[in-house]
């Protein structure tokens, strides 16, 4: 069997006596999506920030691609592509020119850095837009732009950290469209996300994390047969009712 994509072990991370992360254990296969549920404070964007080497954990060890995130930080940043909360891009420049600069940041070649802001203009449904400055762009439009620089480098490990974030109903469902598309091409992808919804239509397994802690994780059905069957709550108007209202049937 092949080593999982990425592994995370005990991973801790404290603010002063805050707990942010309190001992996660993850692994993600190749070609897996991976969704993270937890609400505001659970502690996923710090262990995003950390898996992308934007942070140092106080404990434990995390691999992606087999490469230390800690001791070799440089291989693991040209096997990734990261989208935030919220768009990194330069408002200032054109979408073509955001893309090209990530290409040459990468140090792709001319030919190569042409050919994939093209592909990505295109995939993206950018192409009318691409001359125009980002600051002009929607919300749902620069959310896409920044998946697109994400992708740049072709990277085999995708993180999307609240990628759909404030989006509107339409921008948010195009989102979805692309992150399906992206998780068919053998790209292991992890994501964060408060909704539930969201993390069911994307992921093949799903990690809940509270607290700082993995509190459940599965796939999808496996976790929505956890939760139980749906009750009803019956409120009685007098006591009086209340004995013929236990013989009800059902």
């Amino acid at each position: 069997m092949s080593t999982p994509t990425i592994i995370v072990e005990n991973l801790h991370k404290y603010y002063g006596g805050i707990k942010a992360l309190n001992g996660v254990d993850l692994s993600v296969e190749e070609g897996m999506v991976l969704g993270i549920l937890g609400p505001n404070g659970a502690g996923k964007t710090t262990m995003i920030r950390i898996l992308t080497t934007l942070l140092r954990p106080d404990k434990g060890k995390v691999t992606i691609c087999g490469f230390d995130v800690r001791k070799q930080s440089s291989e693991v940043r040209a096997r990734i592509g990261l989208t935030g909360q919220y768009a990194a891009v330069d408002e200032y420049l054109t979408g073509r020119e955001n893309l090209e600069m990530v290409g040459r940041l990468y140090r792709l070649n001319k030919k190569d850095i042409k050919y994939r802001t093209e592909e990505l203009l295109e995939r993206f449904d950018l192409r009318d837009a691409s001359n125009r400055p980002v600051k002009t762009y929607s919300g749902g439009m620069q959310r896409r732009i920044d998946l697109a620089m994400s992708l740049v480098a072709s990277p085999p490990v995708l993180f999307l950290d609240e990628p759909t974030t404030g989006l509107d109903p339409r921008s948010r469902l195009t989102m979805w469209s692309v992150i399906k598309e992206l998780a068919a091409t053998d790209v292991t992808v992890l994501l964060t996300t408060q909704y539930m919804e969201e993390a069911d239509h994307l992921s093949d397994r799903i990690a809940v994390i509270d607290r700082g802690q993995v509190i459940a994780e599965g796939t999808p059905p496996e976790l929505k047969a956890k939760v139980g069957s749906d009750h009803i709550e019956v409120v009685i108007k007098e006591i009086s009712d209340f004995d013929s209202a236990t013989r009800l049937p059902g």
